[in-house]
C-alpha cells in the first residue's frame, strides 16, 4: 500500500513526491526533523515532538513551522495508512531552496511528513563507544538537525564492531547520548542519566521517564557505562531498551530490577495516554 506523503500542505502519492534539488535540507542540511511513534495507528506524544520541532527551529535560526498545519499532515498521513501495530512518523523542516553554498534563500519553508511500519528493536542492545566526542558547546547542541552525518559514520563503526547502537561521549570525556537514543545508567541502585548540558538531546522519552519513574540527572563519566549495575537506551520508537553489552562487556542484568521498573512504569502510562 503507498501511504500518501504530505508536502507543504498537499498529500501526494509517494512515487510523486519531490522537493527541488536546491533545497537547503538536501545541499546543507540545514532543517530540523522529528520521529514521532504511532501505536496502531494513532501518534504518541504529538505535541510534545511538535514543541521540539519548533524549539530545533528556533535554535537553528529558522522561521517558526506551522504546527497546526503538520500535526493535521500527521493526522492525513495515519488515517490514510493501514493501523499498523508499530509505525513511524518522519517530520522534516527546512530551509527551503537556496543558493549554492550556505546562505538561506527566501523562497520559504520546505515541510514533509512521511509515515512507514516499524520494526521492534531487540529486546536487548549492544552499544559501542565511538571514538569521535559531542560537541556539547557546538552551535548544533541540542538541535534535532537534519545534520545526521556523523551518527551516519557513528552507527555504521558500532555495527562494524559488534554493536547495534554508537554512544558518544562530549568534550569533556562525559557520556553523552547514542546516535538516535538518550543514555540512563543505574549506579547503587540510582537511575542516572547525563544532564542537557552534556550535549544530548532533550528526548521525549528521556523526559517521560525522568516525569514517570524518576532518576538523577548528572555528568557521568563515559567510562561508568561500561561498569554501570544496568544501563538503558531510550527513544521515541524503542521506549526502553535495555543495554546487555558495552563494547564487548556483557553487564550484570538486561534488564536489572530498576530498569525492569522502568519499563513497566512506561509501558503502563503511555498505554493510557497517548499525548502525555
Amino acid at each position: 500500500m503507498n501511504v500518501p506523503v504530505w508536502v507543504n500542505g498537499d498529500l501526494v502519492d509517494p512515487a510523486r513526491a519531490s522537493v527541488s534539488v536546491f533545497d537547503h535540507g538536501l545541499m546543507v542540511g540545514d532543517g530540523v526533523f522529528e520521529t514521532i511513534k504511532c501505536v496502531n495507528g494513532e501518534s504518541f506524544a504529538l505535541t510534545r515532538h511538535l514543541e521540539r520541532l519548533a524549539l530545533s527551529a528556533e535554535r537553528l535560526g529558522l522561521p517558526a513551522p506551522d504546527l497546526a498545519a503538520i500535526a493535521g499532515g500527521v493526522r492525513a498521513c495515519l488515517a490514510a495508512a493501514p493501523p499498523w501495530p508499530l509505525g513511524r512518523v518522519r517530520v522534516t523542516y527546512t530551509s527551503g531552496n537556496g543558493p549554492l553554498g550556505s546562505d538561506r534563500g527566501n523562497q520559504g519553508t520546505t515541510a514533509i511528513v512521511i509515515v512507514g511500519a516499524q520494526a521492534p528493536f531487540p529486546e536487548a542492545a549492544s552499544v559501542t563507544v565511538v571514538p569521535w566526542p559531542r560537541n556539547e558547546r557546538g552551535a548544533l547542541a541540542g538541535v534535532k538537525s537534519t545534520s545526521y552525518g556523523d551518527n551516519a559514520k557513528a552507527l555504521a563503526y558500532a555495527k562494524a564492531h559488534g554493536g547495534e547502537e554508537a554512544v558518544f561521549a562530549n568534550l569533556a570525556g562525559d557520556l553523552c547520548e547514542g546516535t538516535g537514543s538518550n543514555v540512563f545508567v543505574v549506579r547503587d541502585g540510582h537511575l542516572i542519566t547525563p544532564t542537557l548540558a552534556s550535549g544530548c538531546l532533550a528526548g521525549v522519552t528521556r523526559a517521560l521517564v525522568l516525569e514517570w519513574h524518576g532518576g538523577e540527572e548528572a555528568d557521568v563519566p563515559v567510562a561508568a557505562l561500561r561498569e554501570a549495575e544496568e544501563a538503558f537506551l531510550t527513544s521515541t520508537t524503542r521506549d526502553i531498551q535495555p543495554i546487555r553489552v558495552v563494547d564487548g562487556a556483557v553487564l550484570p542484568a538486561a534488564p536489572g530490577p530498576v530498569t525492569a521498573k522502568a519499563m513497566r512504569v512506561f509501558a503502563e502510562r503511555a498505554a493510557g495516554d497517548l499525548d502525555p
